[in-house]
C-alpha cells in the first residue's frame, strides 16, 4: 500500500515537473529578448536595463534638442534657411540613434566580442576613405567627414567603439601588453590614431588615449610605465603639432594677448557665462549665439545654455553627467565577467571624459579644442554613436539569472 502510493506520488510530481518545464519553456520562447522578461535561452531571466541611466540619456538628448534649435537659429536665418533646420536634422539622427539603442541593449554584449578586430579594421577603412578619396569632405580646414549619398558623417566618432571594443576584448583574456596576440589590435589602433591626427584631430586622440589607458588600468595592469613615457613624450610632442595649436596652448594662459583671433572664441564664451549670472537670461534670449560666439551650436554650446539658463541650468546638466558616470561604473561594479566590466568602464569613461572636456573649454579650464559634448552638440554622428554605446551599457546592465523550475520551488517548499 505505502509502496503503490509512494509510486502515484512520485508519478505526479514527475508529471508536474514536466508541466512546469513545459510551461517555463514557452514563457522563456514567448517572452524571450523584452526588457524585464525571460530571454530566449531556456530557463534564463533578463532583468530590465538600468532605468535611472535611460532617464538620465532621456534628459539629456532633450536638453541637447532645445539647445540646439536655439543656438543654431541665427546661422540657419543668416543662411536664408529654415531657422530649424539644425534642430530637425538632429532629431532624425536622434531617431536613429534610438533605434541603435534599442537594438544594442536588447542584444547580448558578448556576441561582439570575436568581432571587435573586424570592426576594427571596417573603422580603419572609412577612415582611408576620408583622407584619400573625393568622399573626404573639408569643414574649417578639417578634413574629418565622409559623404556617402544624402549621409554626411564623422567616421573619427566611430573610433570610440571600436577602440573600447578591441581593448575590452584583448585585456579580458589577460593584461600582458606584450603578448603577440594582442599585436594585430595595436596594429589597427595605431593606424586609428595616425588617421584621426592626420584630418586633424587632436582632441579625439587624447581621448581614445586615455579611454586605452583606463580600461588597461581596471584590467589590473600598472599605468606607471605609460604616464613615464606621456611625460618623455611632451618635448617630442611639442615638435609634432599644428602652429594653431601651439597657438591655442599660448592663448589659454592670456587670452587678451589675440582678443580678435585665436582668444575670441574663449573670451566670448565667458562673456556667455557672465551674462548668464545665476538664473539665466532665458531660453532663446542669448546674445552671445548672435554671430558673436562662433560655433554656439557645436563647440560652445555649453557657454549658449550657460547664457539662456545660467549657473542653475549648467549645475543641471553637470549633475546629470555625474549620475551618468555613476550608474555606469556601478553597471561596471556588477557586472558578472571581466568583458563586460572593462567594457561598460569604457563606455563610461570615454563619454563622461568627453563632457568634462568640453565643458572645461567652455568655462577656460582647459585650452580650446575641438569636442562636441555627449547628447546635447549638434552633430549627427556624434549623436547616433554616443546613443549606440548606451546601448552597449544598458546590455551590460541586464542581469541574466537562472530562472527556478517548478520542481526546484517544490524542493525549496520541504
Amino acid at each position: 500500500m505505502y509502496s503503490k502510493k509512494g509510486h502515484n506520488n512520485s508519478g505526479q510530481g514527475n508529471r508536474g515537473g514536466n508541466q512546469g518545464q513545459r510551461g517555463g519553456s514557452r514563457d522563456a520562447k514567448n517572452t524571450g529578448g523584452h526588457g524585464g522578461g525571460r530571454s530566449k535561452e531556456d530557463g534564463m531571466i533578463v532583468t530590465p536595463p538600468d532605468k535611472t541611466l535611460i532617464a538620465v540619456a532621456i534628459f539629456l538628448v532633450v536638453i541637447g534638442i532645445m539647445a540646439v534649435c536655439s543656438s543654431s537659429a541665427p546661422r540657419a536665418i543668416a543662411s536664408d534657411d529654415n531657422p530649424f533646420i539644425f534642430a530637425f536634422k538632429q532629431v532624425a539622427w536622434m531617431f536613429g540613434g534610438i533605434f541603435g539603442c534599442w537594438w544594442f541593449a536588447k542584444t547580448d554584449y558578448n556576441r561582439f566580442k570575436n568581432l571587435s578586430l573586424v570592426f576594427g579594421w571596417i573603422v580603419v577603412g572609412l577612415l582611408l576613405l576620408v583622407q584619400f578619396t573625393p568622399l573626404g569632405v573639408t569643414v574649417n580646414e578639417a578634413k574629418r567627414w565622409l559623404m556617402l549619398g544624402p549621409l554626411q558623417f564623422q567616421p573619427s566618432e566611430i573610433c570610440k567603439p571600436a577602440a573600447i571594443l578591441m581593448f575590452a576584448a584583448i585585456f579580458s583574456k589577460g593584461i600582458n601588453l606584450f603578448d603577440s596576440a594582442k599585436i594585430p589590435y595595436y596594429v589597427v589602433f595605431a593606424l586609428m590614431l595616425l588617421l584621426t591626427y592626420k584630418q586633424p584631430n587632436l582632441s579625439m586622440v587624447i581621448l581614445l588615449l586615455t579611454t586605452f589607458l583606463a580600461i588597461y588600468f581596471c584590467a589590473g595592469g600598472n599605468i606607471r610605465n605609460f604616464l613615464l613615457y606621456g611625460v618623455a613624450a611632451v618635448p617630442l610632442l611639442w615638435f609634432t603639432i599644428k602652429d594653431y595649436q601651439k597657438q591655442r596652448l599660448l592663448i589659454w594662459l592670456n587670452p587678451e594677448k589675440d582678443p580678435l583671433g585665436a582668444g575670441y572664441n574663449i573670451i566670448q564664451s565667458l562673456v556667455a557665462f557672465a551674462d548668464g549670472s545665476f538664473f539665466g537670461v532665458g531660453y532663446g534670449n542669448s546674445k552671445q549665439k548672435l554671430s558673436w560666439l562662433p560655433e554656439g551650436h557645436t563647440d560652445f554650446i555649453f557657454a549658449v545654455i550657460a547664457e539662456e539658463f545660467g549657473f542653475l541650468g549648467c549645475f543641471f546638466i553637470i549633475c546629470l553627467f555625474a549620475v551618468f558616470v555613476y550608474r555606469g561604473f556601478l553597471i561596471a561594479s556588477r557586472s558578472t565577467d571581466l568583458f563586460g566590466k572593462l567594457l561598460a568602464v569604457g563606455i563610461t569613461f570615454s563619454i563622461g571624459f568627453q563632457a568634462l572636456i568640453n565643458m572645461s573649454v567652455t568655462s577656460a579650464l582647459v585650452p580650446a579644442t575641438g569636442i562636441p559634448l555627449p547628447f546635447i552638440s549638434y552633430g549627427g554622428s556624434s549623436l547616433f554613436v554616443t546613443l549606440c554605446m548606451l546601448g552597449v551599457l544598458l546590455s551590460i546592465s541586464r542581469k541574466r539569472v537562472q530562472r527556478i523550475s517548478a520542481r526546484t520551488k517544490s524542493y525549496a517548499h520541504y
